[in-house]
């Protein structure tokens, strides 16, 4: 990510409105041999955090805890939100390049590796936020036999908590384009072309209409 202040996210609840809508996340860890290490996984926010923290829950399956020797250094948490290609054929006629709207925050923090029976609460919890969805919720705990098999599994994953000390963030959302040039491409991101992309579309008009508080910037975010 550019470390420039242009389209800065700075705002806390919007960085925890990013991880609630898009928690499938990517953790990056930089070992004592140097090595770069990177996984998959999905978090949620700690509802125990207090007002303005970021408190991320999540778990590695084994051996990866190994692999990032989880708990030794600092973690690098990225998340990534609806982005998209923006073609300079949706501005006008004047010259112009293409670029790539987006939103994404980069998170830092030292894990804190949960106990067996904490990090069993974290997996029941991490399923029932997915599960709520459905019209049927599957329930990690749902019934004994289901219980039972989830107590046999924990020992398989190493669960974790991470409370972020600094991040960066950026929502770069076209702000700098004239309305009527936002409005065109926002009618090509809905439509049905190769780069529609209604999700981005929503993005683009949450940034449009000033949904995030412009006076809620948090010292801890990076300029």
């Amino acid at each position: 990510m550019r470390t420039n202040p242009s389209f800065a996210l700075d705002q806390v609840d919007e960085v925890r409105r990013l991880i609630q809508e898009h928690p499938w996340v990517t953790l990056i860890s930089h070992t004592d041999a140097g090595e770069l290490v990177a996984s998959h996984y999905p978090v949620i926010l700690d509802p125990a955090a207090a007002d303005g923290e970021i408190v991320l829950l999540s778990h590695v399956g084994r051996p990866d805890e190994q692999l990032h020797e989880l708990g030794r250094h600092e973690l690098l948490v990225i998340v990534q939100g609806p982005h998209g290609y923006i073609s300079p054929g949706w501005y006008d006629a004047r010259p112009a390049v293409p670029t790539w709207n987006f939103i994404t925050a980069h998170l830092h923090g030292t894990p804190e590796i949960l106990s067996d029976a904490e990090n069993l609460r974290v997996l029941a919890a991490l399923v029932d936020h997915f599960e709520d969805r459905m019209p049927e919720p599957r329930r990690m705990n749902g019934t004994p036999e289901n219980a039972d098999y989830a107590a046999r599994i924990v020992t398989g994953t190493v669960g974790f908590r991470l409370r972020v000390t600094r991040f960066r963030a950026k929502n770069k959302m076209s702000q700098n384009k004239p309305a009527e040039t936002v409005e065109r491409i926002l009618a090509e991101l809905d439509g049905a072309g190769p780069y529609a992309s209604p999700s981005l579309a929503a993005e683009m008009r949450r940034a449009r209409d000033g949904a995030a508080d412009p006076h809620a910037a948090d010292p801890r975010a990076a300029e």
